[in-house]
């Protein structure tokens, strides 16, 4: 294991923390557990602490890795460069595959949430022989979504088209304040202080503000690129589509078969009570449901 090994991690009790030299960036990850790996990625704003809730029980049948995306939490956030590669998905997939080679994983299983969903799905499109069950969590696939837009899309996710604005006008306009963003999503969770606190730490750094951006200007740009030249490759692990009834980025915009339809050749698709954010929602049904899914 190549790896700089901390101490314990906060919100998960029993695991470790890890700092490892992944491509040239540091990758943050909290791992726990004994069992086959399980590799878990969070969506924005948030960080690995999002899976606190159900990585313990996951870790009594499985090793869990719950990983800072590049950009995020208590990895580190290289710059884009002109063209956002550096957070093109397929960038953030390889860090990733990395993370669980050094970690002394070839292959997986993979569970990824929000902007950690197209990351695993990428991850799966490069690296088709290292994910062995891939669970998709509160997405439709990007170009879809682009290819789609109505008034309720642009609404629903305003925050897609104004992040993606050239540097550093969104950095600028709201930077300063995005931990107000932050802040309302933790009262929607109902988070406790100490996890609301963590959250808008995070945030207030301009640096993990302006990567989030990359990611998106990414999503926008270099990504679509990525997704038209390979549109033709399925994903061939069993794959499970799991969305919000309630989600106002999801269900309320798409026919989510529909959007994933010319994706993966082995999908299942459920829906779990509540909005977007599954894993803090309802903790116990998204739990449920992966444990079903994922077979030790």
């Amino acid at each position: 294991m190549d790896s700089s090994r901390g101490g314990a991690a906060p919100f998960f009790p029993g695991f470790r923390s890890h700092s490892v030299d992944c491509l040239g960036t540091s990758i943050h990850a909290v791992v726990g557990g004994d069992g086959p790996p399980l590799l878990l990625l969070h969506g924005a704003p948030q960080s690995h602490i999002m899976w606190r809730e159900i990585a313990p029980t996951l870790a009594e049948r499985f090793t869990v890795v719950a990983s800072d995306l590049r950009g995020y939490g208590l990895s580190a956030k290289p710059p884009g460069g002109i063209d956002h590669s550096a957070y093109s998905k397929r960038a953030m997939a390889a860090d990733q595959v990395e993370l669980m080679r050094k970690l002394g994983f070839d292959k997986f299983c993979l569970a990824g949430h929000d902007r950690g969903a197209r990351v695993s799905r990428r991850l799966a499109k490069d690296h088709p022989e290292k994910v062995l069950q891939l669970a998709i969590l509160d997405i439709v696939p990007t170009a879809y979504i682009y290819s789609n837009v109505t008034r309720q899309v642009a609404t629903n996710l305003w925050h897609w088209f104004f992040l993606i604005q050239p540097a550093p006008l969104p950095e600028l306009a709201m930077g300063p304040n995005a931990e107000v963003w932050v802040k309302g999503m933790a009262r929607l969770l109902r988070s406790p202080s100490e996890i609301k606190e963590a959250y808008v730490n995070a945030i207030r750094d301009p640096s993990t503000f302006s990567a989030m951006c990359e990611d998106y200007r990414a999503g926008a740009s270099i990504d679509l690129e990525h997704d038209a030249s390979d549109a033709g490759t399925l994903i061939g692990c069993p794959t499970l589509i799991l969305c919000g009834s309630k989600s106002p980025t999801t269900s309320a915009l798409f026919d989510i078969p529909v959007a994933w339809q010319n994706e993966a050749v082995n999908m299942e698709f459920k829906a779990v009570e509540c909005g977007h954010f599954l894993p803090e929602e309802n903790p116990d049904e998204t739990l449920s449901a992966l444990s079903a899914f994922f077979r030790s």
